[in-house]
């Protein structure tokens, strides 16, 4: 190893991959990000996923935030941008952040590039290649770390994936978010109890088409605005271009079903209007690799503490409904957290390729806690430190110390358990 173009290629700009590629940069490694869209932030920006969910506990009287390290530097940086309240943040800032940070670091970023393959063999990847422009570019690297959210790079270097749940392969729905501006903030607190309840009268009327069971409504950083995640698409499959163009038709109606139904129906929304939909669909669940190790939904109800735990988490199993209409969920104890193990990010068999985010080893249960941005960020981290660690001993990423490996992500502030 050391021959190649860059240190790492580091496959997509969301948390994950930022996480990753500051990490590794600060590091001393050369690093590439590519990101298919024109920014970074991932889910955040381009699918408006807003806000942060929280991910914290109580420990020995004491509120332990689990997601330590750069996500806490993001938002931090954030809040003195004036970018940022207690969980809801302002998209536009966060992209100037995040390119500062990563250009702080070091890192190389290529943005409006889109992996369409990848050079594998024997375990190792030896490269990629990305379209831009209608023109292909092949990079090479020692260290690859796919941070696409759909294990594209994985899935293209030969790995073994899962999609969505064992028994139909069904994915958590996809959810288009948009705001709705000139709300009556005063009227709308008087109002908004009533909401879902004629929301749900309408739809046993059959007036409403949305399979969510609720309007999802949350406020935002600006005047007079609302944010919704509330559209639903089930049963069409994240990872397919042809389901994913019938999900975002679908989601545009619903969009509008769904501003009508208040416009019409409450004084609040009576002179407002619809200023953005999310540049693309939300999605929370497509596929997974299969690694070292698949975290499973008992781990995360048992609470486990691994012993090569790189992240923690106690969000909760968060899973609305593949098929319809519904949304379960199981909370944690208070106090309690569990651990995310190093070993559900090497792919099985690769030795110089890494996964972070959403599509990780785990299984349909654990996703749905493991996908927030904030766990998704700390994933990243923890994957730049281990190609960090594994680039200075010269050692395949599966055969890492992970002690050393804890030691680092400790000493860069990451949580770790």
């Amino acid at each position: 190893m050391g021959k190649s173009e860059f240190h790492l290629i580091v496959a997509g700009g969301g948390f994950a991959g930022v996480g990753a590629a500051i990490t590794a940069a600060r590091q001393g490694l050369k690093v590439l990000l590519v990101e298919s869209s024109n920014c970074l932030g991932g889910a955040a920006v381009n699918c408006l996923v807003n806000p942060f969910m929280a991910n914290h506990t109580v420990i020995e009287n004491k509120r332990v935030e689990l997601t330590q390290g750069i996500f806490s530097e993001i938002t931090g940086r954030l809040r003195k941008m004036g970018g940022m309240g207690d969980y809801i943040f302002k998209e536009e800032y966060l992209k100037l952040l995040l390119n500062e940070m990563c250009m702080e670091a070091g890192v190389n970023l290529l943005f409006r590039a889109t992996v369409v393959s990848a050079e594998y063999a024997e375990g190792m990847v030896k490269s990629l290649t990305v379209n831009c422009r209608a023109k292909n570019y092949t990079f090479f690297a020692d260290y690859f770390i796919d941070a696409t959210g759909d294990a594209d790079l994985s899935c293209l270097a030969g790995v073994a994936t899962r999609l969505g749940r064992p028994k139909d392969s069904l994915c958590q729905p996809m959810t288009l978010c948009f705001r709705i501006n000139n709300v009556d903030m005063a009227e709308y607190q008087k109002e908004k109890g009533k909401i879902n309840q004629l929301y749900r009268e309408f739809k046993e009327q059959g007036r409403i088409k949305n399979p969510r069971e609720d309007v999802l409504i949350f406020s935002s950083l600006y005047n007079g605005v609302l944010h919704f995640n509330s559209t639903r698409i089930v049963k069409l499959n994240p990872t397919d271009v042809f389901d994913l163009t019938k999900a975002e038709i679908a989601a545009r109606e619903q969009v509008f079903e769904l501003y009508y139904f208040l416009r019409d129906n409450f004084s609040a929304f009576k002179n407002s209007d619809i200023i953005m939909s999310a540049p693309q669909i939300g999605v929370r669940e497509s596929r997974m690799i299969v690694g070292e190790y698949t975290m499973t939904g008992n781990d995360i109800m048992e609470c486990r503490k691994f012993v090569d735990g790189i992240a923690a988490g106690n969000y909760d199993m968060d899973i609305h409904n593949p098929e319809g209409e519904g949304t379960s969920h199981y909370w944690l104890p208070e106090g309690e957290y569990y651990t995310i193990p190093y070993r559900s990010l090497v792919p099985k068999g690769y030795k110089n390729l890494l996964c972070a985010g959403r599509c990780i080893s785990v299984d349909h249960e654990a996703q749905s806690s493991i996908r927030i941005m904030p766990i998704c960020c700390s994933l990243g981290q923890a994957a730049g430190a281990a190609v960090a660690l594994s680039s200075q001993n010269n050692v395949p990423l599966g055969w890492l110390n992970t002690d050393e490996l804890r030691k680092l992500i400790k000493s860069l502030g990451g949580f770790i358990g």
